[in-house]
């Protein structure tokens, strides 16, 4: 008796040309074949291929197309697992979380040399099989601009469907308890952590009544706006004209609309001088060509004494050096020109470009994978609404795919978030 399975999904290729099959290649298909046997070896999930497990068992994955999904791998190392996943070459088995399927795989791309998902030898020949970034996503003015609006004017009414009220789009702060039972995580438990994390930066930069804040990527203004109920004054940018307009809407329920100002302006553009800057997970965009501009921004906009602080999604140094160059599934679907920082690099380059010190306040990571976990949840509830603002069910499995992918990601350690001091040395 076989397992029942949902209906195979099909995208539509005029809306996802990208996910088209790619032509089939013998070699290709044999090197993917190869490459998952062994990755298989000590792997504690299972991989269902032509009705063959290969792994030691655990969260199971069934292949449906297996000449398609190995077409994927062997054509695109970077983008051909989730491209498979989109393109429904294979799912979960029934039962099966796709987060807790994924931390298996997350874990083997941890620092940690014997857990590495491929041997040595066999990742020097990823090259074959990688994609590096295309000069399109060039985070210069223009190419910002192009790369944030594409995920961050998406849809306000999208975002506000999984978001919580605040409309709060980076790791909440639960506290102690985050990684505690994630199925019990809860809607109604995200709101109060997302206050408690905008109040740790706040009380971090000692924001209080009448500082002058700059906060560099507002987003939907969460964090403007409760400096501003501190009494604060404060100047909010963003470079995405959509959510600057649901932004200000946003501050002037809240009553604040006298001590906030936003303004759809690039970080590099602004002036003046403030007590705190505040740059909230916008750091993942900049880019690595960026980043002393960045932290150069940053310090030249600091007032004597002033501060500031940055949240940021990191990964291991070392993972860092080894895929900065390399056109991954999240840079294709979901953040164009985006690239993950480590604390090591973030301390680097404000040592060697800038005169700020960086210092780790706290980590966030089981936090985010708790904040995640919340989002999914409530974005398959409120999938029906979705869908009825024009987003198909590729785009849903897109997005399943990359909440959960991420998720495994903080779950292994293979990402962090962390919040960091900026002091003038």
């Amino acid at each position: 008796m076989t397992d029942l399975m949902p209906a195979v999904h099909q995208p539509v290729a005029e809306t996802w040309p990208t996910l088209v099959r790619p032509r089939s290649n013998p070699v290709r298909r044999v090197g993917a074949l190869a490459a998952i046997r062994m990755i298989a070896k000590d792997l504690p999930a299972t991989i269902r291929l032509d009705n063959k497990p290969y792994g030691l068992g655990g969260p199971a994955m069934r292949v449906h197309r297996s000449a398609a999904f190995l077409d994927r791998l062997g054509q695109d190392a970077g983008s051909g697992f989730g491209e498979a996943y989109l393109a429904g070459d294979w799912d979960p088995e029934p039962g099966t979380d796709l987060a807790d399927l994924l931390v298996p795989f997350a874990e083997r791309f941890s620092d940690d040399e014997s857990r590495q998902l491929l041997p040595k030898w066999a990742q020097s020949l990823r090259w074959l099989v990688t994609r590096s970034q295309p000069g399109e996503q060039e985070n210069d003015r223009p190419g910002a601009r192009e790369n944030v609006s594409r995920h961050y004017d998406l849809s306000n009414a999208m975002f506000s469907e999984f978001l919580d009220p605040t409309l709060t789009y980076s790791a909440a702060y639960f506290g102690p308890n985050a990684a505690d039972d994630l199925g019990s995580a809860s809607y109604d438990e995200l709101s109060p952590a997302q206050l408690r994390k905008l109040d740790s930066i706040l009380d971090a930069a000692g924001v209080h009544a009448g500082s002058r804040v700059l906060d560099i990527g507002c987003g939907w203004a969460s964090l403007a706006i409760r400096a501003a109920q501190r009494g604060a004054w404060v100047t909010a940018i963003t470079i995405a004209s959509q959510q600057a307009l649901l932004a200000q809407r946003r501050i002037a329920d809240a009553g604040v609309s006298d001590r906030v100002q936003v303004a759809l302006r690039d970080y590099r553009d602004q002036i003046g001088e403030f007590d705190a800057v505040l740059s909230v997970e916008m750091i993942e965009a900049v880019g690595e060509r960026y980043w002393p501009v960045y932290f150069d921004a940053i310090e030249r906009r600091l007032a004597p004494g002033g501060v500031g602080v940055v949240q940021a999604i990191v990964m291991p140094h070392d993972r860092m050096l080894a895929t900065r160059n390399t056109f991954t599934w999240v840079q294709k679907y979901i953040f164009p020109g985006g690239l993950l920082p480590s604390v090591h690099a973030i301390q680097e380059v404000t040592a060697q470009h800038t005169g700020l010190r960086a210092q780790v306040l706290r980590h966030l990571g089981p936090d985010y994978a708790r904040t995640l976990r919340i989002w999914r949840n409530r974005f398959i509830e409120q999938w029906p609404t979705i869908e009825a603002l024009g987003f198909d069910p590729t785009f849903r499995r897109m997005w399943e795919f990359y909440l959960a992918y991420s998720e495994a990601g903080f779950r292994s350690g293979y990402l962090d978030d962390v919040q960091l001091l900026l002091t003038k040395r």
